[in-house]
């Protein structure tokens, strides 16, 4: 089992804050972080129209056969 598995959301945070700043420096973290992208658009609208009539059984049908590759 991975230790991702086990950490908490802000645990990963953390790990992640502190591997960027080992790598990068305290700088070059912060100028990641500035400039991270975190996409456009609004998925949760997008989400109703993918998923439109589907149940839970399958949307994870279709994840199994690579319809959402």
């Amino acid at each position: 089992m991975s230790i991702l598995n086990e950490l908490t959301p802000v645990e990963v945070r953390r790990a992640g804050w502190e591997a960027l700043r080992e790598k990068l420096g305290p700088d070059g973290a912060l100028k990641f972080i500035l400039d991270f992208d975190r996409g456009e658009g609004n998925y949760t609208e997008l989400r109703k129209k993918l998923f439109k009539k589907k149940t839970v059984e399958d949307i994870i049908q279709d994840m199994k056969s690579g319809g959402y590759a």
